[in-house]
């Protein structure tokens, strides 16, 4: 059956078409863009007493459209952002977070960069999606990590540059530099190879991680402030600093034996610590020792000396008497504790020449027995 037959064109009139029935439809129908206009433009029309062109209505349009041109200079910045005034073109104000306005367009304009936001650049590295762990992994950059060092050797270094736009350097960010983060990715890998290739390896692998970033972001600061970037360098932080992978197990074992090395040190300087101090007392106790004897000599000598000045005062005073007296003591000091034997001159005629006097003499007895011993040792006279 031809088209031309069906009534209503190929589809047919009615409820019918080709195959017998028209498309049902499905939900409610869409509204009308005709029969919205008119509505429209009725209610326009009773708004406007006088029709579209009276004086009266012309005025009230104009009305309406300067007051929404007047509106559309309010603007929002957010708390991380900074409004940024332009006046054709220039730069007047800033503007702080909160609702502002400017004049409206094209008279000023506002542009609300992120000036109190926190940004990152990782140099050496990069994170790329990884759809099997359903997140994202690191991958190694060596045309960017890999720097020689002031021995000539070469590191791996990896390190993540945190910077923000200055309180005051919204501006100049905006307009003295094109491309910020290229800026501040290139200035960053040019310090830390500068300052790098001022160092050695074996720093830089061990202790002067803290050095080496203030270093850098020294000079990345002086190097945008110079450009007048508008941008502060908050902080440097070294991720990963490695040698070569085709040497890295060689370098291990150097710091394992210099780890060895510092442990040996450390445990001698602990034996100095603990022995040294030992001999050292010991040395002061033999001083103070002798420090002792030579003021305990001294003083004796000055006794004796003091003791025998006083004598010699009262042997001049009465030579004789002190003569005599001293006689005496010296013999009572010295005859004190002998065993003696007594002649009298005058009787002794009948004494032989020879005489064993040691067995005359009564033995010495005990202390308990002291005495009966003085009482059985006589004087013959």
């Amino acid at each position: 059956m031809p088209w031309k037959n069906q009534s209503g064109g190929p589809w047919g009139s009615g409820p019918k078409g080709p195959w017998g029935s028209g498309p049902q439809p499905v939900g409610p129908r869409p509204p009308d863009l005709e029969e919205l206009l008119r509505r429209g433009q009725d209610r326009l029309q009773q708004l406007l007493p006088g029709g579209y062109f009276s004086g009266v209505g012309i005025a009230l349009i104009a009305l309406i459209i300067v007051a929404i041109w007047l509106f559309s200079g309010i603007f929002r910045v957010q708390s991380e952002e900074l409004g940024i005034v332009l006046r054709f073109g220039k730069y007047v104000r800033d503007a702080q977070p909160g609702l502002n306005y400017h004049l409206p367009y094209p008279i000023e304009t506002v542009l609300l960069p992120k000036a109190l936001r926190v940004n990152t650049i990782s140099i050496g590295m990069t994170l790329i999606d990884d759809p099997a762990r359903r997140g994202r992994s690191i991958r190694d950059v060596p045309e960017e990590s890999l720097m020689l060092t002031g021995d000539e050797n070469i590191v791996d270094v990896d390190f993540t540059v945190l910077w923000r736009i200055k309180p005051n350097g919204a501006a100049d960010f905006l307009f003295n530099i094109q491309n910020p983060e290229g800026t501040v990715k290139a200035v960053a890998e040019s310090a830390m190879r500068e300052v790098i290739g001022r160092s050695n390896i074996q720093p830089i692998l061990t202790g002067a991680r803290t050095t080496t970033e203030q270093a850098v972001q020294q000079l990345m600061q002086r190097t945008l402030d110079s450009y007048g970037s508008g941008i502060q360098i908050t902080q440097v932080q070294m991720q990963k600093v490695d040698p070569p992978a085709q040497v890295i197990d060689s370098f291990r074992d150097v710091q394992a034996a210099r780890a060895d090395l510092e442990r040996l040190q450390n445990e001698a300087q602990t034996y100095a610590n603990r022995v040294v101090p030992d001999a050292r007392g010991r040395a002061a106790k033999i001083l103070q020792d002798a420090e002792g004897y030579k003021q305990q000599a001294i003083a004796e000598a000055k006794g004796q000396s003091a003791r025998f000045l006083k004598v010699y005062e009262e042997y001049a005073k009465a030579k004789d008497v002190t003569r005599e007296r001293i006689y005496l003591e010296t013999m009572e000091r010295i005859l004190g504790g002998s065993e003696k034997l007594v002649f009298d001159g005058a009787a002794g005629h009948g004494i032989v020449p020879y005489l064993p006097l040691n067995e005359l003499t009564p033995r010495r007895q005990p202390p308990a027995t002291t005495g009966s011993a003085q009482q059985s040792s006589g004087v013959t006279k």
